[in-house]
């Protein structure tokens, strides 16, 4: 979501901020702006849109302060433009926010009434608003900030500056993340890691409830009761080098090619290549006791525990139960004490999946997180983190994340079926072996791009995209159709294929791409009937299948992608890959934004 910097200091903190808010542009935002301290008083610059639009008002309005915020906005209340870019300020008080004020209608209507004037349309302002009304009333800084985050309701990261308070940064996180960091005479506050790489290696992570008060030697931490506390402090492991784009056009390309890699370091991490022998981190519970587990996540993530359901059901006996995070909080559905609930997401920060996991535990469930971060709230609050090896992933659209917390899946299904008396030894040695052979058919993707490009070729002229798979291949579909979606703005939708005649059917004509996920597995026969059922009516087909699922398919594919040949466990790994270069080949032809498309946001902190 939205993106904050802070930095207190003995240097101008314009710079500093700009290229800080330039690596939490991965998070998506449609506006930006800086605010610092100029000559003790607050002075601000905004934009709508990129941050080379703000940029370029610095270009013509330099703005130079050694205390300063900054800010990348995506929008929540009121358009996005210029007036509701954030810093948002008064005369004596400016202020950045990630997240959103669920009571600021009441507290702006009690500004209101005391003949308090508002400006822009959203809730951050009420915040500035109320920060500004105690500091009318006699208190300090501290004291004003203190006394409005005990009012505010909801989610939020907040960054605030002061007039007359040179190298003073007050912080606060409560269900949004917020990260300080520490310099050499200079300190910072972050939405995360990424952002403050460049300029601090060790940094401190507020727990929820959290404020803090920077200056440029020292900071201060409070818990939500005001009670001086303090945090770990831990050396960041990312270095600025490792977010460029290595010579590719976009992030997404590099993080396409990065596949191969990435599944085999996650993979080198759980398994000792030498013995094969699975080396996770001591689990808290009897893996092989289980009675029944439980997946949730949001977006590409719910995908990936779409195919470890199928995994644990059919490799380790374990009946399991799946639903989005945003929704599994409202369910309320009944759950046997000592469940495993599995929480899938790449930054460990999606509100929805972190709400869902404080709620499985107040539950009883052992709560078991596959994280690209693991050092985020979810980590913290995890009984086990079970970590990817994917690296920074900038473009807003998950790639390499996706695949690598397959990998992660694939491997904990393995040991967890062997501890429950599911699998044979000779069973997991052969799907371990596959596991490790992996890498290598990943990267002889690359050789068939122009046949994915030829496909694609044809998909971008769609208005509507239909998406089929089978079995653990409906999954893949639907990341298919969501990445195709994303990126291109083109409407798709995946159904398993033995549905398409239960209505999806009726949309199918001359004009409309079939994009088929078509392994030559045991369901390779029904998926057959589905394409020339579909054919039958005008469908184009577009199939990715293996050797022998392309001597079937002659005659019916308009286009056809050949891949590697893989046991079927792990084909939802390899078949993602291609599905994912298809959705960004479509959106080069189609000239959209593919590291950052229109109305997303890479961490989503907010319900």
């Amino acid at each position: 979501m939205c993106g904050i910097c802070g930095v207190v200091g003995h240097k101008n903190a314009t710079p500093l901020i700009v290229e800080a808010l330039r690596r939490l542009e991965y998070r998506g935002y449609d506006s930006a702006g800086i605010a610092s301290l100029v000559d003790g008083r607050i002075a601000r610059r905004r934009a709508a849109g990129k941050l080379d639009n703000l940029q370029a008002v610095l270009d013509v309005q330099p703005l130079k302060g050694i205390t300063g915020i900054g800010h990348t906005r995506w929008a929540t209340h009121g358009l996005p433009n210029e007036i509701n870019a954030h810093p948002h300020a008064t005369d004596r008080v400016a202020i950045v926010h990630n997240g959103i004020i669920e009571n600021y209608e009441e507290l702006k209507a009690e500004m209101v009434a005391i003949g308090r004037h508002f400006t822009s349309e959203t809730d951050t302002e009420c915040v500035a608003q109320l920060v500004d009304f105690y500091l009318d009333q006699g208190m300090t800084p501290r004291e004003a900030a203190s006394k409005t985050l005990g009012r505010l309701q909801g989610a939020y990261a907040l960054a605030m500056i002061f007039t007359g308070h040179e190298g003073l940064l007050i912080g606060a996180r409560h269900g949004a993340p917020l990260a300080v960091g520490f310099g050499e005479g200079e300190m910072f506050l972050g939405s995360d890691s990424l952002a403050l790489a460049p300029l601090a290696r060790r940094i401190a992570y507020l727990d929820d409830g959290d404020w803090c008060v920077l200056q440029p030697d020292n900071v201060e931490f409070y818990d939500a009761s005001g009670q001086r506390v303090q945090r770990a402090v831990q050396t960041i492991a990312l270095i600025a080098g490792t977010v460029g784009k290595d010579g590719y056009r976009h992030y997404m390309e590099k993080e396409l090619h990065e596949h191969p890699v990435v599944i085999g370091q996650t993979l080198q991490r759980m398994i000792d290549p030498v013995t094969r022998a699975i080396a996770l981190p001591e689990f808290p519970f009897d893996m092989a006791a289980l009675p029944r587990a439980i997946i949730t996540a949001c977006g590409s993530a719910f995908y990936a525990g779409l195919v470890a359901r199928y995994w644990l059901e059919a490799e380790a006996r374990l009946p399991v139960d799946i639903d989005v995070a945003s929704e599994l909080r409202y369910r309320n559905p009944p759950l046997t004490p000592s469940g495993m609930a599995l929480m899938i997401s790449q930054s460990g920060e999606t509100a929805d999946t972190l709400a869902a996991l404080r709620s499985l535990r107040e539950r009883e469930q052992h709560i078991v997180s596959i994280l690209n971060v693991e050092g985020s709230t979810m980590g913290r609050e995890s009984d086990v983190v079970l970590g990817m090896v994917a690296g920074p992933e900038i473009s807003v659209a998950s790639t390499k994340a996706f695949t690598a917390q397959l990998s992660v899946l694939a491997v904990l299904t393995i040991a967890i079926a062997r501890a429950r008396g599911a699998m044979s030894a000779k069973r997991e040695a052969d799907l371990l072996a596959h596991l490790l052979d992996l890498p290598s058919r990943a990267a002889e993707i690359f050789s068939r791009v122009s046949d994915i490009q030829a496909m694609a070729a044809s998909v971008a002229e769609a208005r509507d995209v239909l998406y089929l798979g089978r079995g653990i291949c409906f999954p893949v579909a639907q990341e298919g159709a969501l990445k195709l979606k994303e990126i291109s703005y083109i409407h798709a939708e995946a159904y398993a294929a033995g549905e398409m005649k239960h209505g999806p059917i009726s949309l199918i004509d001359k004009d409309v791409p079939i994009v088929v996920i078509a392994p030559s597995t045991i369901l390779f026969d029904k998926t057959l009937s589905n394409i020339q059922e579909a054919k039958a009516r005008g469908g184009r087909i577009m199939a990715f299948t293996d050797q022998k699922g392309a001597e079937r398919l002659s005659g019916l594919a308009e286009h056809m992608v050949i891949l590697p040949d893989v046991d079927p466990f792990v084909a939802p790994i390899l078949y993602t890959i291609p599905v994912q270069i298809l959705a960004y080949e479509v959106a080069l032809r189609r000239g959209t934004d593919v590291d950052q498309p229109r109305n997303l946001a890479k961490s989503v902190t907010v319900e």
